[in-house]
């Protein structure tokens, strides 16, 4: 039976990623109230999140496997999702400025008979970044969609002195491990 793929999010970054390595999909977006999962443990939390996520998309057949996901900044304890206004986002990217933390995302895959979850975490360092260079980027819209309030695939990349892990993982999708996941379900990148 061939599979399809139905991507459970909204995230244009995660729609990139799959196009990237060709898995076609559909998108069917959740409607979640993702403050009902109050889990302060960001790897619990962008696991219950993802499956949260997954289950409040329906099968509509059989030959459809659903994949859903999150993505939390963690710094001293303390998750960072999207910084509401510039204030919030101001303060997220001061506290992270000189110094590390961690970017956890999970993914769950849901088929009819199967459901499984997954999370991955990478460790970032940012450079010591000036008052001024910390106004400037809030004064853009790069920082309004993205957990932790910057995007290392935008101009957030900047502020990146080094990685540990996977780099996709901080876009928002993990994808080497996504593929590996999911044509164990029989979902393969096509040819271009």
């Amino acid at each position: 039976m061939e599979r399809k793929l139905i991507l459970g999010s909204s995230s244009p970054r995660r729609q990139e990623l799959l196009q990237q390595v060709h898995i076609p999909y559909t998108i069917r977006k959740p409607n979640v109230d993702e403050l009902q999962i109050t889990e302060k443990d960001p790897y619990k939390k962008v696991a219950q999140l993802a499956k949260l996520k997954g289950k409040n998309i329906e099968i509509q057949n059989s030959d459809e496997i659903i994949l859903s996901a999150d993505t939390v900044v963690s710094f001293q304890n303390r998750i960072f999702e999207k910084p509401k206004d510039k204030e919030e986002a101001f303060k997220m990217i001061s506290d992270l400025s000189g110094n590390i933390h961690d970017v956890y995302s999970g993914f769950t895959i849901r088929s009819a008979e199967h459901e499984e979850t997954f999370v991955e975490k990478t460790v970032v360092e940012f450079w010591p970044l000036s008052t001024q260079e910390i106004e400037w980027y809030v004064s853009t819209s790069d920082p309004y969609d993205k957990a932790g309030a910057y995007g290392i695939q935008s101009i957030g990349a900047m502020f990146v002195k080094q990685i540990k892990g996977d780099y996709y993982n901080v876009v928002g999708l993990p994808i080497s491990r996504v593929v590996r996941e999911l044509t164990k379900h029989g979902i393969h990148p096509q040819k271009g």
